[in-house]
């Protein structure tokens, strides 16, 4: 049976030491709150660049591999958020790029740089779009890659990674570089190394936070670009839930206006 508040503001079910759901939301807590003292420093950054690129009728290009796509996913093709935006995937290679689908097996690809190039040509890039990559760690082959080539093509990006895992690993690219090393703002989703937070009897760490708080990263900027539109006078083109009257016809209509530009895939 599930548990209920007990009335004392208290969640009932659990201890806040141990594994419990109240412990994981007492370690989660100052968590979040060090992610929110961003809002003044590189949250603004990170919004002035997404401003900037949709009044030039950019998209802005979300890619993460692994649990990390859903960062992605926040950013791209959800209710509430704007219609000008791209979720890249490493799946992408075998749908849109003709790759064999044993290519997705073994969990191995996101730590592989020579396909990083063609994810880019697949996304259809244009020059004012940016980029927001994710991952937690920021040394895969292929997130490293892929940073790398959005450099050399010169567009801005947005690293959202835990700056405590990524200073205590090497770079799995061959170059050495990590993530942050080509990123114009760097958002720290202030995950611990090893992403989770409470501690198993016999040795371990369990419940991870990273997706959490990159979920809130995701939607401060979102907040913000949107702050910056419509103080400005414009109306931004955003969606609407699919799942209400008219809103399939409402976001449609709107994803017109990118033909070509963004996709909505699986």
């Amino acid at each position: 049976m599930a548990s209920t508040a007990d009335g004392s503001g208290q969640v009932a079910g659990g201890n806040e030491g141990g594994l419990s759901a109240q412990a994981f939301v007492h370690a989660l807590t100052p968590i979040m709150t060090a992610v929110t003292a961003q809002i003044d420093g590189p949250i603004q950054q990170a919004a002035d660049l997404f401003t900037t690129s949709l009044r030039a009728n950019g998209v802005i290009q979300a890619f993460g591999s692994g649990h990390s796509e859903a960062l992605a996913m926040e950013i791209a093709g959800r209710a509430g958020g704007l219609i000008a935006t791209n979720r890249i995937a490493l799946r992408d290679l075998v749908l849109l790029g003709g790759e064999s689908p044993e290519l997705l097996r073994g969990g191995e690809l996101e730590r592989d740089p020579q396909y990083s190039r063609k994810l880019y040509e697949l996304s259809a890039a244009q020059p004012n779009d940016l980029f927001v990559i994710a991952s937690n760690s920021g040394v895969n082959g292929s997130i490293v890659e892929l940073a790398s080539v959005v450099k050399e093509k010169g567009h801005p990006l947005i690293a959202i990674t835990s700056l405590q895992h990524t200073s205590g690993v090497d770079s799995r690219h061959p170059s050495g570089k990590k993530l942050i090393d080509f990123a114009d703002v760097v958002l720290d989703n202030h995950a611990p190394y090893g992403d989770s937070v409470l501690d198993l009897p016999d040795g371990g760490k369990v419940c991870a936070v990273s997706s959490i708080t990159a979920a809130l990263i995701a939607q401060m900027l979102v907040a913000e670009v949107l702050r910056r539109l419509t103080e400005a006078g414009d109306k931004p083109p955003v969606y609407l839930s699919a799942n209400i009257p008219g809103g399939d016809d409402h976001n449609h209509a709107l994803e017109a206006q990118y033909v070509g530009r963004i996709r909505r895939t699986a």
